[in-house]
């Protein structure tokens, strides 16, 4: 089955739940009892995990989370090393409406925002030039009008990569400069993979909130301190085996193992694709396809930090026409924000698994050969650098998943059906309409919380 629709209704109770608000009610008092006497083992802190142990405490449940990093928060991290905050994992809050879960959330802790002008943007070409805004309104008309025609010509059981069917159908897209950089600096960036590998169907049928993106001032990760506040945390605790049954659930760890009535499992898709926890019994074959199915992709992340800025500081975004595909083509620039001469990176698609795999001194040169292609001289030594390396980190293997070619919406919806009736999976790969998002995440964590609860009653 899939895996239920998410209403209006249920975004204002996963609201009130997230506030504490809930359990206040006459309702919410009944459901805080519900749960006594029931142990719950969530496996990984980040924010579906721990959305979930939130929501099951507050119905009575003992709940003990064990994370294998020395931290919680998992692909959402903020570093403040370079003054303002380095959103390691997660950056942007996407479409920032009141129905936004982590709007939601970011409100509750008194986050600042700002607004990210996807119109402010300034692109260059492979020979370094800036071209005209006339030149690059046509790439964005051209970019949108390749996509619209993909999506009126193809059905939905179509089983080609957007590569593929843009080759077929819209070859002009893929020999144009400008279409070709905006396939990877839009399109891959926003899926986290390659257009060879993304489905031409998939790629963009999934579902969005309203208004612009905003990126959080104020520090992303601020959102998961109320969530963690009072729960048992057992950090530096890598699970290797998830035994489950009729009798309940055993955890094993770096620590020990733990015992309890059920498990709900947060892990990114990464680590359940390499088979870093052993599940016994196997899981169902079905749930084993759609892992094997689904593909989990990379953005890889450079904060350069100057002494002095070389380019336009009113500019907020970058675009760099770059060989190979990918290869550092969109630059943040942070002094529309703060104060201080930061641009930030990004290597997509194809070429994120090469970045991560270098050196931060390695991938440093690399983006700086990128920038003088530009900015030539003018281009200074940076004073402090940052680099993510999401697809060799061993406790996610990148970043986050995308339908590649012939995988449907059901492919990770259906990873959200309990097994056996002790084994939860959740996390931003378990739901299609809000895959590779933080309010995703959330929302799955909710899920898994009330489908064990249903299982417990």
């Amino acid at each position: 089955m899939n895996a239920p629709r998410f209403s209006r209704r249920w975004f204002m109770k996963a609201a009130l739940m997230a506030s504490g608000a809930f359990i206040a009610t006459p309702l919410g008092r009944a459901r805080a009892a519900a749960l006594e006497g029931t142990t719950v083992v969530i496996v990984g802190a980040g924010l579906s995990g721990l959305a979930a142990a939130n929501s099951l405490k507050k119905q009575g449940a003992t709940v003990i989370v064990v994370e294998a990093r020395d931290r919680i928060g998992g692909r959402l991290y903020t570093d403040w090393s370079m003054g303002p905050p380095f959103e390691v994992g997660a950056g942007w809050i996407h479409g920032p409406s009141q129905e936004n879960p982590s709007k939601q959330l970011a409100d509750a802790v008194g986050s600042e925002y700002v607004v990210t002008e996807d119109d402010n943007l300034v692109v260059f070409d492979l020979d370094g030039e800036e071209i005209s805004e006339e030149d690059l309104e046509d790439i964005n008309d051209d970019w949108e009008s390749a996509l619209t025609h993909i999506d009126s010509e193809l059905e939905l059981n179509d089983r080609r990569s957007l590569a593929r069917a843009l080759k077929d159908l819209r070859p002009s897209a893929l020999s144009d400069p400008g279409v070709y950089w905006a396939l990877s600096a839009y399109t891959e960036f926003s899926k986290g993979a390659p257009i060879e590998d993304v489905s031409a169907v998939l790629h963009d049928d999934d579902d969005v909130f309203d208004l612009p993106d905003v990126v959080v001032t104020t520090g992303y990760d601020e959102i998961l301190k109320p969530l963690a506040d009072g729960l048992d945390i057992r950090l530096s605790s890598p699970v290797s085996a998830i035994q489950y049954g009729d009798d309940g659930v055993t955890v094993s760890t770096a620590q020990g193992a733990i015992e309890g009535d059920y498990c709900i499992c947060s892990v990114p898709l990464g680590v359940l694709k390499a088979g870093s926890i052993a599940f016994d019994p196997p899981l169902p074959d079905d749930h084993q396809d759609n892992i094997d199915k689904l593909g989990f992709g990379s953005v890889t992340k450079l904060a350069l930090k100057f002494e002095e800025p070389f380019w336009d500081i009113e500019t907020q975004y970058f675009g760099i026409m770059t060989e190979p595909k990918g290869r550092w083509n969109y630059w943040l620039n942070y002094r529309t924000f703060s104060d201080e001469n930061i641009l930030l990176g990004l290597s997509v698609g194809a070429y994120s698994p090469i970045a991560d795999k270098m050196t931060d001194e390695e991938m440093t040169e690399d983006a700086l050969e990128v920038l003088r292609n530009v900015w030539e001289d003018d281009v200074g030594t940076p004073t402090q650098v940052l680099a993510t390396h999401w697809a060799t980190d061993p406790y996610s293997f990148g970043a986050y998943s995308y339908p590649t070619a012939g995988s449907r919406k059901s492919t990770a919806n259906d990873l959200a059906d309990p097994i056996e009736d002790r084994l939860f999976l959740c996390g931003e790969h378990t739901i299609f309409d809000f895959s590779a998002t933080t309010h995703g995440a959330y929302m799955t964590g909710i899920q898994a919380a009330e489908l064990l609860a249903e299982e417990a009653e």
